[in-house]
């Protein structure tokens, strides 16, 4: 498995062009699967189709690398030992899995570079929250039950192999709660592959209750965190959250919202209107935010706004 998107192409260190400026995160993958007419109706999600149809998990990063993204996020966000053991599947197919999805990110980088993107392009392995493998919505909530301790040894395992797949960077993404980052800080430790934490939150706090304040400050003296900040959020709550997060702990700070359409966990579809626009990335660019992407229903096209706004 090659560590670079291309074998005469070695992207440099992504902290270091974060240190240089703003950088383009891809959308939403679940609603580009979608848009090409994969069913996720499923507690794996877009992680099913690294089993059944990997081609589409690369066409997916593709279309966001031509889109303008500079960072791929992997479709391992729900890719857990456990929820693949609840499918028959057993670890080794697991963690082969797990490594697949770097692959296919490197795969889609590949194909990018050859049409003729020159940029440097990255990849970013997903480490969902421990709610994501119970699907039941409940990572918009946290407060899981379970200690420190406990989410550590859930979240360490997998981490280990995402890591010896070498991405550029781990993404530890759409954490509800003070407590899960604390677990998730721990397990990185040692793993040589950088970090960004990324809290989902409504209002000033996690979705659990915590200030962001107290949640950022966490990784405030984390050395292997690169950048912190919101992801599956409503648009509107960037701007506070990414104040507090470049005041808190000095690093870059990343952010990828949701469309501003509210999900419902129980029908499993999404609710409202978009709220999300190009237009708002200036001013979160101004703030301090450096990683700047959408999340859930935030497809190509937004994607394109984003780079054409950061490139202004």
């Amino acid at each position: 498995m090659t560590s670079h998107t291309s074998p005469s192409r070695p992207s440099p260190l992504l902290a270091d062009a974060l240190a240089a400026g703003a950088v383009v995160l891809d959308g939403g993958m679940s609603n580009q699967l979608e848009s090409a007419g994969h069913d996720l109706s499923d507690e794996l999600w877009s992680a099913r189709l690294l089993a059944e149809r990997p081609e589409a998990v690369t066409e997916a990063h593709l279309a966001y690398y031509l889109a303008g993204a500079s960072v791929a996020i992997t479709s391992s966000y729900q890719a857990t030992f456990e929820g693949f053991r609840k499918r028959g599947i057993g670890r080794d197919e697991a963690a082969r899995l797990l490594g697949l999805s770097v692959e296919l990110a490197r795969e889609a980088a590949r194909k990018a570079h050859g049409a003729g993107v020159a940029r440097p392009l990255w990849v970013a392995a997903s480490v969902g929250p421990y709610g994501a493998m119970l699907a039941d919505g409940s990572e918009y909530r946290g407060r899981y039950g379970l200690g420190v301790d406990e989410l550590e040894r859930f979240h360490r395992p997998r981490m280990e192999v995402l890591a010896a797949a070498a991405p550029d960077v781990l993404a530890l993404e759409t954490v509800p709660d003070a407590d899960e980052a604390a677990a998730l800080l721990r397990a990185v430790r040692g793993l040589g592959v950088p970090a960004w934490l990324s809290y989902t939150v409504e209002g000033l706090r996690t979705r659990a209750g915590q200030p962001l304040e107290e949640a950022f400050g966490l990784a405030a003296d984390a050395d292997e965190v690169i950048a912190v900040g919101v992801n599956c959020c409503a648009p509107q709550d960037v701007r506070g959250a990414v104040e507090i997060a470049a005041r808190v702990t000095g690093k870059p700070v990343v952010v990828y919202p949701n469309s501003g359409e509210a999900w419902d966990a129980r029908a499993r579809a999404w609710r409202g209107r978009t709220t999300f626009g190009a237009g708002q990335v200036e001013a979160w660019r101004e703030a301090g935010a450096r990683l700047i992407g959408g999340c859930c229903r935030v497809g190509p096209e937004a994607v394109t706004g984003i780079a054409g706004a950061l490139a202004a």
